[in-house]
């Protein structure tokens, strides 16, 4: 790997950044000093430091992110808002992407990586991974919803997967819990309207067995754990 890409990718600025650093002298190789920028480094074997701070790589970042309202689940859209807005600086040259989609108007947990595989995993259809929401709605729900929901509905596109509709509260405002293993295009708006019903507000509070951080502010965003990342990772 170049050692202007290496430095880049552990965080160290732009391409253009990181070759002034090493043009400057400012870089070591394995206790070295490289002035090069196309010099070749294995990021397994070699030590490299930044004015005697070890640059420390990694290939991948898995971030958890607090979505608000207004910001588009896309890496870059003409005229909208993305999440992609809202990360630190310091993520940025790991060109993470939203794995799934938050419509622009609902809230709560959407994973960001750079780990293709991962989200492709999490995304596919056979995995069957499971999304919970909180939706408040119109009106209460009742045992006849619940079991259309379990038995899954024809949206005219689509048949649904079984889901799972739980009643939160029996007076205004109206709150329900909505679990999905798939997610279509406005999937969980779709089905209230089936029941003669519609969602106010809609926010995602899990992913499989990741669950939204209730420290995260809207709009922020923290790496995930190694618990976390394990969990997501299993079968």
């Amino acid at each position: 790997m170049r050692l202007d890409r290496f430095l880049a990718e552990c965080g160290f600025g732009t391409r253009s950044d990181v070759k002034k650093l090493i043009k400057s002298g400012r870089v070591t190789v394995s206790g070295e000093t490289v002035a090069r920028p196309e010099s070749q480094v294995d990021p397994n074997t070699c030590e490299v430091r930044v004015d005697g701070k070890t640059a420390n790589y990694r290939e991948f970042v898995y971030l958890m992110m607090n979505k608000p309202a207004g910001y588009v689940s896309a890496t870059w859209d003409k005229k909208l808002p993305t999440v992609i807005d809202l990360l630190p600086r310091e993520y940025l040259h790991f060109e993470p992407f939203p794995v799934g989609r938050l419509d622009i108007d609902t809230e709560g947990l959407l994973l960001l990586t750079n780990d293709g595989a991962l989200g492709h995993k999490l995304l596919s259809p056979k995995k069957h991974v499971t999304k919970t929401y909180v939706a408040e709605i119109e009106k209460p729900t009742g045992a006849d919803d619940i079991k259309l929901f379990e038995q899954g509905m024809d949206l005219g596109d689509f048949v649904t997967l079984p889901a799972s509709l739980v009643p939160l509260t029996d007076t205004k405002p109206y709150f329900a819990e909505v679990t999905i293993c798939e997610g279509k295009f406005h999937q969980v708006k779709r089905m209230f309207e089936k029941v003669d019903n519609k969602v106010v507000y809609l926010r995602r509070i899990r992913m499989k067995n990741l669950s939204l951080d209730d420290n995260l502010k809207p709009g922020e965003v923290r790496e995930l754990t190694e618990a976390e990342l394990s969990d997501l990772k299993e079968n």
